[in-house]
């Protein structure tokens, strides 16, 4: 089967691909509350011909093609976040829009293309016979990534026992083939006063003012992280600020912070804490830095604790699966570029916790992520599941 076939194969299910996208973009599907998508999307495999769909009891869909004890994934996560401030939309998110080229609604690009394409990425690999007979096709919808990205999969893996060979990473890249990106964790910074009355505040001990001199602190600490030269810099930012307080005419008796720092290869969770740690002010007021926690229950009600730490993960240029990628695009759209995720994916339990090797492509734009009138394009969508149906064949053959 020639890559032109597969090109114009892809082509013709672009109405078939808008109709289900802009379905999926009407059904509100924030993390925790997707059991409307997820229906949905399981509807759409059954009706395509899919050899098995399951929903496990965390609520992932999960679809396959092909009879082979060989497994290869394809992840798209179905949550998305919520659509903001209304006012900055110019269009209703849910009813979405459509024009010849382009797609709008909360979740156009991140990530519900991803699922459209992979599944019909699987169905060209079907109608045209491009899976060998050793390789299955597992198409995952995951659930709560917007959330805890790769608790999923932590769950897939560890809970169902399913390791594919390698796994296609759905979110969008910008037309580009993405082989890794940074880690990141979730830390908390907490430090106690004493409150008292707000007319006398010599008589208390301020617990802001010190988490002011915190603050100053792990400011600074992002200037000195570690840089590494694929992945880049590591990073950190205060992202919240909580305290207690009897009242407002009341010295505050605690203050906390919340950090999300993003760890480049090479940096771990430990180094990350000890850093913090090691701050002159947090020593000082004997501040208290520990790291969050995830324990909100799914859609079907399960829960399934972690720590909220997500490894950085890159694959070698030269792995097959990122050879097969670049291939497929190749051999219908031209030279791609072979780059890295800014944001984080599925990938950090995938690869980052399990080795699983990931390799990214998908629909739509990194920018068009968690802001206001969301879009993705028609063309996106058709050249992914190109690029995906020609994969599983050509891996085989590099191997």
């Amino acid at each position: 089967m020639g890559f032109m076939e597969v090109k114009e194969a892809a082509k013709n299910y672009e109405g078939a691909m808008t109709k289900f996208l802009r379905d999926l973009i009407a059904i509100p599907g924030e993390s925790c509350r997707e059991e409307g998508v997820i229906k949905r999307i399981t509807k759409e495999m059954i009706e395509l011909g899919f050899d098995r769909v399951d929903i496990d009891p965390m609520g992932n869909v999960l679809g396959y093609i092909g009879k082979g004890e060989k497994l290869i994934a394809y992840d798209a996560h179905i949550d998305t976040v919520g659509i903001g401030e209304r006012s900055n939309w110019t269009f209703d998110p849910y009813e979405g829009y459509e024009t010849e080229e382009e797609i709008g609604g909360r979740g156009a690009s991140d990530q519900l293309g991803g699922i459209v394409s992979a599944v019909y990425g699987a169905k060209i690999m079907k109608d045209l016979g491009l899976l060998p007979e050793q390789y299955s096709i597992l198409v995952t919808g995951t659930v709560q990534e917007e959330d805890c990205d790769g608790l999923c999969w932590q769950y897939i893996i560890q809970e169902s026992q399913i390791k594919p060979e390698f796994v296609v990473i759905t979110e969008p890249t910008d037309g580009n083939i993405y082989r890794g990106q940074r880690g990141r964790m979730e830390i908390r910074v907490e430090v106690k006063g004493i409150s008292c009355h707000g007319s006398a505040p010599e008589r208390g001990d301020n617990a802001i003012y010190k988490m002011a001199e915190i603050i100053n602190e792990v400011r600074a600490l992002n200037d000195k992280l570690h840089v590494d030269p694929f992945l880049g810099k590591g990073t950190l930012t205060v992202s919240q600020s909580f305290y207690n307080s009897p009242s407002r005419c009341a010295v505050a008796d605690m203050s906390a912070i919340s950090i999300d720092r993003r760890l480049t290869a090479g940096e771990t969770y430990e180094m990350a804490l000890e850093e913090i740690r090691k701050l002159p002010s947090v020593q000082k007021y004997q501040a208290e830095v520990t790291m969050y926690k995830y324990d909100r229950p799914s859609w079907t009600e399960l829960i399934y604790p972690t720590d909220c730490y997500f490894p950085a993960w890159v694959l070698p240029e030269e792995h097959p699966a990122a050879q097969a990628a670049v291939a497929s695009y190749k051999g219908m759209y031209g030279e791609p570029l072979v780059d890295k995720w800014t944001f984080s994916t599925n990938g950090v339990s995938i690869m980052g916790r399990f080795g699983i090797p990931c390799i990214g492509f998908g629909p739509g734009k990194e920018c068009e992520a968690h802001a206001p009138n969301e879009k993705t394009w028609k063309a996106d969508l058709v050249k992914c599941a190109a690029v995906y149906a020609m994969m599983p064949t050509l891996y085989y053959q590099n191997l």
